[in-house]
Protein backbone atom coordinates (compact mmCIF):
# COMPACT_ATOMS: atom_id res chain seq x y z
CA UNK A 1 0.00 0.00 0.00
CA UNK A 2 1.44 3.40 -0.96
CA UNK A 3 1.35 6.78 0.78
CA UNK A 4 -1.80 7.86 -1.13
CA UNK A 5 -3.79 4.68 -0.51
CA UNK A 6 -3.33 4.67 3.30
CA UNK A 7 -5.07 8.03 3.95
CA UNK A 8 -7.84 7.11 1.51
CA UNK A 9 -8.36 3.80 3.27
CA UNK A 10 -8.40 5.55 6.66
CA UNK A 11 -10.89 8.13 5.35
CA UNK A 12 -13.10 5.36 3.99
CA UNK A 13 -13.00 3.59 7.35
CA UNK A 14 -13.88 6.80 9.16
CA UNK A 15 -16.82 7.41 6.81
CA UNK A 16 -18.02 3.86 7.41
CA UNK A 17 -17.81 4.31 11.18
CA UNK A 18 -19.60 7.66 10.92
CA UNK A 19 -22.46 6.06 8.99
CA UNK A 20 -22.78 3.38 11.68
CA UNK A 21 -22.96 6.04 14.42
CA UNK A 22 -25.52 8.13 12.49
CA UNK A 23 -27.69 5.06 11.88
CA UNK A 24 -27.55 4.13 15.56
CA UNK A 25 -25.80 0.83 14.82
CA UNK A 26 -22.68 1.90 16.75
CA UNK A 27 -22.88 3.86 20.00
CA UNK A 28 -19.76 5.53 21.34
CA UNK A 29 -20.13 5.07 25.09
CA UNK A 30 -16.71 5.41 26.72
CA UNK A 31 -17.85 7.37 29.79
CA UNK A 32 -15.17 10.02 29.33
CA UNK A 33 -16.04 13.70 29.07
CA UNK A 34 -19.80 13.09 29.36
CA UNK A 35 -21.85 16.17 28.60
CA UNK A 36 -25.58 16.30 29.31
CA UNK A 37 -27.85 18.75 27.51
CA UNK A 38 -31.60 19.27 27.82
CA UNK A 39 -34.14 18.17 25.25
CA UNK A 40 -37.16 20.42 25.18
CA UNK A 41 -39.19 21.36 26.99
CA UNK A 42 -41.82 21.33 24.28
CA UNK A 43 -45.54 21.43 24.87
CA UNK A 44 -48.72 21.34 22.89
CA UNK A 45 -52.31 22.10 23.91
CA UNK A 46 -54.76 19.46 22.72
CA UNK A 47 -58.53 19.88 22.65
CA UNK A 48 -59.16 16.34 23.89
CA UNK A 49 -59.43 14.56 27.24
CA UNK A 50 -56.23 13.32 28.89
CA UNK A 51 -57.22 9.63 28.68
CA UNK A 52 -57.74 9.92 24.91
CA UNK A 53 -54.32 11.54 24.45
CA UNK A 54 -52.66 8.88 26.64
CA UNK A 55 -54.29 6.09 24.64
CA UNK A 56 -53.10 7.57 21.33
CA UNK A 57 -49.53 7.69 22.63
CA UNK A 58 -49.53 4.24 24.26
CA UNK A 59 -51.64 2.07 21.94
CA UNK A 60 -49.04 1.63 19.13
CA UNK A 61 -46.70 0.22 21.79
CA UNK A 62 -49.07 -1.75 24.02
CA UNK A 63 -51.44 -3.02 21.35
CA UNK A 64 -50.86 -3.98 17.75
CA UNK A 65 -48.74 -1.40 15.92
CA UNK A 66 -50.83 0.20 13.13
CA UNK A 67 -49.70 -0.51 9.58
CA UNK A 68 -49.23 3.25 9.03
CA UNK A 69 -46.48 3.25 11.70
CA UNK A 70 -44.81 -0.02 10.67
CA UNK A 71 -41.86 1.71 8.97
CA UNK A 72 -41.30 4.00 11.98
CA UNK A 73 -41.98 1.79 15.01
CA UNK A 74 -41.13 -1.83 15.73
CA UNK A 75 -42.05 -3.27 19.13
CA UNK A 76 -39.38 -5.84 19.93
CA UNK A 77 -40.76 -7.03 23.28
CA UNK A 78 -43.91 -6.28 25.27
CA UNK A 79 -44.11 -6.60 29.05
CA UNK A 80 -46.41 -5.42 31.80
CA UNK A 81 -46.52 -1.64 31.39
CA UNK A 82 -43.24 -1.55 29.46
CA UNK A 83 -41.97 -2.30 25.98
CA UNK A 84 -38.66 -2.46 24.15
CA UNK A 85 -39.12 -0.65 20.85
CA UNK A 86 -37.05 0.31 17.82
CA UNK A 87 -37.80 3.72 16.33
CA UNK A 88 -36.75 4.25 12.70
CA UNK A 89 -36.17 7.77 11.38
CA UNK A 90 -35.20 8.67 7.80
CA UNK A 91 -32.15 10.95 7.59
CA UNK A 92 -30.73 12.02 4.23
CA UNK A 93 -30.78 8.61 2.58
CA UNK A 94 -30.07 6.67 5.80
CA UNK A 95 -32.42 5.19 8.35
CA UNK A 96 -31.41 5.93 11.93
CA UNK A 97 -32.60 3.35 14.44
CA UNK A 98 -32.86 3.92 18.15
CA UNK A 99 -33.82 1.17 20.56
CA UNK A 100 -35.59 2.41 23.68
CA UNK A 101 -37.48 1.13 26.67
CA UNK A 102 -40.87 2.77 26.92
CA UNK A 103 -42.61 2.65 30.30
CA UNK A 104 -46.19 3.74 30.94
CA UNK A 105 -47.79 5.36 34.02
CA UNK A 106 -51.45 5.70 32.97
CA UNK A 107 -52.95 8.17 32.44
CA UNK A 108 -50.24 10.80 32.88
CA UNK A 109 -46.66 9.85 32.00
CA UNK A 110 -44.73 7.93 29.34
CA UNK A 111 -41.01 7.40 30.02
CA UNK A 112 -38.42 6.68 27.32
CA UNK A 113 -34.84 5.49 27.96
CA UNK A 114 -32.34 4.94 25.15
CA UNK A 115 -30.75 1.50 24.96
CA UNK A 116 -28.96 1.91 21.63
CA UNK A 117 -28.64 4.87 19.30
CA UNK A 118 -26.40 7.63 17.95
CA UNK A 119 -25.56 8.87 21.47
CA UNK A 120 -24.94 6.94 24.70
CA UNK A 121 -27.61 8.58 26.87
CA UNK A 122 -31.16 9.82 26.37
CA UNK A 123 -34.02 9.87 28.87
CA UNK A 124 -37.33 11.51 28.02
CA UNK A 125 -40.88 11.92 29.27
CA UNK A 126 -44.25 12.80 27.86
CA UNK A 127 -46.27 14.28 30.72
CA UNK A 128 -49.98 14.96 30.32
CA UNK A 129 -51.67 17.73 32.31
CA UNK A 130 -55.44 18.18 32.43
CA UNK A 131 -56.56 21.69 31.48
CA UNK A 132 -60.01 23.31 31.31
CA UNK A 133 -59.91 23.20 27.52
CA UNK A 134 -58.39 19.71 27.18
CA UNK A 135 -54.86 18.45 27.75
CA UNK A 136 -51.38 19.87 27.72
CA UNK A 137 -48.80 17.38 26.47
CA UNK A 138 -45.35 18.32 27.72
CA UNK A 139 -42.12 16.78 26.46
CA UNK A 140 -38.82 17.02 28.30
CA UNK A 141 -35.63 15.03 28.45
CA UNK A 142 -31.87 15.01 28.37
CA UNK A 143 -29.26 13.81 25.91
CA UNK A 144 -25.70 12.88 26.85
CA UNK A 145 -22.58 12.44 24.76
CA UNK A 146 -18.99 11.52 25.55
CA UNK A 147 -15.64 12.99 24.47
CA UNK A 148 -15.94 16.58 25.73
CA UNK A 149 -16.24 19.25 22.99
CA UNK A 150 -16.40 16.74 20.15
CA UNK A 151 -19.28 14.98 21.90
CA UNK A 152 -21.02 18.28 22.65
CA UNK A 153 -20.83 19.19 18.96
CA UNK A 154 -22.28 15.78 18.01
CA UNK A 155 -24.95 16.11 20.71
CA UNK A 156 -26.08 19.47 19.33
CA UNK A 157 -26.54 17.92 15.87
CA UNK A 158 -28.40 14.90 17.23
CA UNK A 159 -30.56 17.01 19.58
CA UNK A 160 -31.72 19.24 16.71
CA UNK A 161 -32.92 16.24 14.69
CA UNK A 162 -34.27 14.47 17.80
CA UNK A 163 -36.43 17.44 18.79
CA UNK A 164 -37.69 17.78 15.22
CA UNK A 165 -38.85 14.13 15.33
CA UNK A 166 -40.54 14.79 18.68
CA UNK A 167 -42.31 17.90 17.30
CA UNK A 168 -43.60 15.78 14.42
CA UNK A 169 -44.88 13.17 16.90
CA UNK A 170 -46.55 15.81 19.06
CA UNK A 171 -48.32 17.24 16.01
CA UNK A 172 -49.54 13.78 14.98
CA UNK A 173 -50.83 13.06 18.51
CA UNK A 174 -52.64 16.42 18.59
CA UNK A 175 -54.25 15.85 15.21
CA UNK A 176 -55.45 12.32 16.04
CA UNK A 177 -56.65 13.18 19.57
CA UNK A 178 -58.66 16.16 18.36
CA UNK A 179 -60.11 14.07 15.54
CA UNK A 180 -61.26 11.40 18.02
CA UNK A 181 -62.59 13.96 20.52
CA UNK A 182 -65.01 15.50 18.02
Amino acid sequence: MNHVQRPLLALGGLCGLSALVVRGALTIDVGLGRRIRPLGPLSVRIAAPKDVVFEIISSPYLERTPRALATKLEVLERGDGMVLAAHHTKLRGLVATTVETVRFEPPSVVHFRLVRGPVPHVVEQFVLHERDDGTELEYRGELGTDLWSLGAWWGALVARRWELAVRTSLSAVKLEAERRAV
